[in-house]
């Protein structure tokens, strides 16, 4: 039994029955929520490890929830369910402060495997507020970055996507999960002007933040 807390936010009462049936039998304490308003609220209430959040709700969409939590200073990982599969969505999401995404449909064992994913990785991430590559470091309260110690300066998409593959270092990013090789572009010019290449092409799956194998 794990005993993390969830928060889970869908409007539609047959899939948030099933869900969190799966959740809770996953040894999951979870806290069903109907709408974007009702979310907010519960985040204070409940203190949750990890929000589950559709994007498409009947009132705030899920962006918009996200958008205000962090905001307000509540950095609570969050997970997206969606519909969406388009780039500018998956941009959007992690602007806004999403940590991970799911795409509908999608099995149980899949939800309940990213839903460990996000919290072991969102808890290794506030062991230290410094995430670190070789030599490339991000300091997440200050909101710097560098390599071989100079300054890389990031648009807030470019900052929020290396966080997310500093985050998930090592993991192999699928396209589906990530967004365009246009943002991924951008991050390599910047960072490859110093120091060994750190994002590597898996050809044909996506990409890879981590050293170069000797």
């Amino acid at each position: 039994m794990t005993g993390e807390r969830l928060l889970l936010v869908d409007d539609e009462d047959n899939l948030r029955t099933m869900l969190e049936a799966a959740l809770r039998h996953s040894g999951f304490e979870v806290h069903p929520v109907a709408s974007g308003r009702e979310a907010l609220s519960a985040v204070d209430e409940v203190s949750p490890d990890l929000v589950v959040l559709d994007v498409m709700l009947p009132d705030l969409d899920g962006f918009d929830v996200c958008q205000r939590l962090r905001r307000d200073g509540c950095r609570t990982p969050v997970l997206f369910l969606t519909a969406r599969d388009a780039t500018e969505d998956k941009v959007r999401g992690l602007t806004m402060g999403g940590d991970d995404y799911l795409v509908k449909p999608f099995s149980l064992d899949e939800l309940v495997a990213r839903v460990h994913a996000v919290l072991r990785r969102s808890g290794s991430a506030r062991d230290g507020a410094v995430l670190s590559c070789a030599d490339l470091e991000l300091d997440d309260e200050a909101h710097l970055v560098t390599k071989a110690r100079a300054e890389v300066s990031l648009s807030p998409t470019e900052y929020k996507l290396l966080r997310y593959l500093m985050i998930n270092q090592g993991r192999v990013v699928s396209k589906s999960q990530s967004v365009v090789e246009t943002y991924i572009g951008y991050l390599r010019r910047k960072l490859d002007r110093t120091g060994e290449r750190l994002i590597h092409t898996v050809r044909g799956v996506g990409y890879s933040l981590r050293e170069a194998r000797s």
